[in-house]
């Protein structure tokens, strides 16, 4: 999204912004220093047309103070941008003071200052023009889909996940027929696919039916996926997302033993996990399954059991990384933090990942191997034996 067009739902300010992606695809690179030869030329493209360099962003939100140090950029906006963007660049261009703009990330006298973050809000009400042509176009070619947010925020309590961090603990949910108008814009600028990049979905049972009825009124004909969570899914509401065009399915279910659920403060269990598959099957909706393997709790016994689980799960992609990611401001960092794994000085911009005791990368990373040669359906993400691990409390 191009943030002077959506600047237009605060201001009339005729401004040049230029825009560009500081992450890499590669999500075990990402804010990591060796990712410098993609953000570099990126911040040289702006200073080159006399643009202030301002980041903002997801990625910047978990760690403003390190990605602003590590960048050299001009500011920085960490947690909602919506309202506080627009703000800075009224002030830049009147010369005025931005001190106390939510959010900001600026150097005073050489000091890093970072304001506290602007209350979350619900994403602005978006029309053709705030997808621009060119954009749209990008999408299109290089990843086939455009995205909708359906809501803000995650109250759930995975113990590693940063989208409270980013977004909040509150569920802000946009109108059921706001939502459905994005799909058919999104329908009109020619898109094929849409992803809901929510969270989860279904964090509502009602949201989730409002928006598919809205979608269903307005005849909207485009496919659809999702990240849902396997939990409070009924044969019903599968059905009415099905007709609004549902056609896959990521499921956050990061193990299937209970024990290790409980550990991650999933708050489901593989009953759960297994009707919320069964349900999916039933109502031809592609599924699969993603899962962090190693965790907080894990252990080969563990992982051999969620193997033998995964073989009840009728038409399921299992997707499977090594390790969790430690990050501030979660539960995980929390516990890494008393078991003596890290201190708060450890710098997390390059990824420290969390093994459970008696595990290694290695031995996890075959574990995994093994598995995906007796079942096709078993995919193996990239090991993570270059970056380091938090020892463990006996190591």
């Amino acid at each position: 999204m191009d943030y002077c067009e959506l600047g237009r739902h605060y201001s009339c300010h005729d401004c040049k912004v230029l825009t560009r992606r500081l992450d890499c695809h590669n999500n075990r690179l990402r804010y990591c220093p060796k990712c410098r030869r993609f953000t570099i030329p990126a911040l040289e493209s702006g200073v080159e047309a006399g643009c202030p360099v301002i980041l903002g962003g997801s990625g910047f939100s978990i760690f403003p103070r390190e990605l602003f140090e590590f960048s050299g950029a001009d500011f920085g906006i960490h947690g909602p941008g919506d309202q506080s963007l627009v703000a800075l660049v009224s002030a830049l261009e009147a010369r005025c003071d931005f001190s106390a703009i939510p959010g900001l990330v600026w150097k005073d006298n050489g000091e890093v200052r970072i304001n506290p973050p602007a209350p979350a809000t619900r994403s602005p009400e978006l029309d053709d023009a705030d997808r621009p042509a060119a954009i749209v176009d990008h999408y299109l070619r290089t990843g086939g889909m455009l995205n909708v947010q359906t809501q803000r925020g995650c109250a759930f309590r995975c113990s590693y996940c940063t989208y409270p961090v980013i977004e909040g603990r509150a569920h802000l949910r946009q109108p059921p027929d706001q939502v459905a108008e994005e799909f058919a814009q999104a329908a009109r600028l020619g898109a094929k696919y849409l992803f809901v990049v929510d969270s989860v979905f279904n964090s509502s049972a009602r949201h989730v039916a409002e928006i598919c009825e809205a979608i269903i009124r307005r005849n909207v004909k485009i496919s659809w996926g999702c990240f849902l969570r396997p939990q409070g899914l009924t044969s019903e509401l599968m059905h009415l997302m099905s007709r609004a065009g549902l056609s896959h399915v990521e499921f956050g279910s990061d193990s299937f033993s209970d024990d290790v659920l409980a550990s991650y403060r999933k708050d489901f269990t593989f009953d759960d996990i297994q009707r919320s598959s069964e349900l999916a099957r039933q109502h031809s909706i592609d599924y699969c399954h993603f899962l962090i393997a190693g965790g907080p709790g894990e252990t080969f016994d563990t992982l051999q059991q969620g193997f033998e689980r995964s073989r009840h799960l009728n038409g399921a992609i299992i997707m499977a990384v090594v390790g969790m990611r430690i990050y501030p401001g979660t539960d995980l960092f929390e516990r890494a933090l008393a078991e003596g794994r890290i201190t708060r000085e450890t710098n997390l911009l390059k990824p420290v990942y969390y093994l459970a005791e008696g595990l290694t990368q290695e031995a996890v990373f075959a574990r995994l191997l093994q598995f995906s040669r007796l079942a096709p359906n078993w995919i193996a993400g990239d090991p993570a034996p270059a970056h380091p691990v938090a020892p463990g409390p006996g190591d």
